[in-house]
Formats: C-alpha cells, structure tokens, sequence
C-alpha cells in the first residue's frame, strides 16, 4: 500500500462530492425537485446493472457501471449542459477535457490515466460498452418526463422531432429499450405532451 496513493485518492472522493450541488433541468420521478449529477450516476449505474441483459451486444457490465458513474464528474467544473440547448453543443468540449484532466488527476498517475481513458471512451461512443451507456443516460430522463408528464419537454417546449432526434441514440446500445422508449415518444405526442 502506497500512503502517498490513499491521500490522492481521498483528495479526489472529496472533490467528486462536489457532484451532489450539480443540478440537472430533470426532475425525478413524478415530483418537482431538480436531479442532482450524484443521483444521475447512481441510477444509471443500477439501470446498468438492471437491463444490461437488453443489450444488442455482450458487455463488461462493470466498465459500463465505470463509465455512467464517472461521466459527469466533469461537470463539477463545466456545468450540467442541457442536452436540448440550442446555444451550447452536448458534446465534448475543450472544457470538459481541461476538467476530466484536472479533477482525474487528483487520483494517483495510473488511476487518473484509466479515469481519463474510459470518460473518452463514453464521450466517443463508439464501443458496445460506450453505446450501451450513452443508452442508459438518454433512457433515465426520457422515463423521468414521461413520469412528469413532459417535465422539461413541456417546461421548454422542446418539439417531437428534437427529442426523437436526442433520444435515438438508443438505439445504438439496445433495440429492445430503443421500442420501448419510442412507443414512449409516439405516445407523449398522441397526449399533446409533446408537440410536432
């Protein structure tokens, strides 16, 4: 055991706490309080861990688990971006790397090395294990609006079409969840919840 690692790694378990104060525009299930990044990461773990028999392809269920728990974190320093903003782009961003840097590497050289390495791999998306999380963060608050009835769909008035377009990523990391959360879609707009 390296003393010198168990304080980096202390350091860090301190700083991610910071997580909790990140606010999402999402709200949870059937109630008017906000998500926090913490509460985000945390249900997508166990969604993970719940439907990963759904996925089209076999998975590391447990680097899926990494990836959802630890890609938020750079929103410690960048801030949640809303994924239907229509000024800032929901991609990566020189921002978010300069925070996966600085916050992963707070952890010992090899850990913060790894850290890095799996938040790319979820923001590139192009890994079964990256599509089936990116799966489980579009899936979450499509379930939470649907519960809300609209919730931020409804609050910003985001059309059909721009949640169609979010939410078929889906698509990428399980057909069965991607049925389900259409017929979802299809029916929020037959309920005018949702707007053409």
């Amino acid at each position: 055991m390296n003393p010198s690692n168990l304080l980096q790694q202390v350091a860090f378990i301190k700083e991610i706490d910071k997580l909790k104060y990140i606010q999402r525009k999402t709200r949870l299930f059937k109630s008017d309080r906000q998500e926090n990044d913490a509460e985000h990461s945390w249900h997508l773990a166990m969604m993970t861990i719940v439907l990963a028999e759904h996925s089209d392809k076999p998975i590391d269920v447990l680097k899926v688990v990494k990836m959802v728990l630890i890609h938020d974190i750079v929103e410690i320093d960048a801030g949640d971006t809303f994924i239907y903003d229509s000024t800032k782009n929901h991609t990566n961003t020189e921002e978010e790397l300069l925070a996966a840097k600085r916050i992963f590497g707070l952890l010992p050289k090899e850990q913060a090395e790894e850290f890095i390495a799996v938040w790319e791999e979820f923001e590139a998306g192009e890994t079964d294990e990256a599509k089936f999380a990116k799966a489980m963060d579009r899936f979450e608050p499509l379930l939470q609006n649907t519960s809300n009835n609209g919730g931020t769909w409804a609050e910003y008035d985001v059309p059909y079409q721009q949640v169609y377009d979010k939410k078929k990523a889906i698509r990428e990391g399980s057909t069965a969840i991607w049925n389900y959360a259409e017929n979802l879609i299809n029916e929020s707009l037959e309920k005018g919840i949702l707007k053409k």
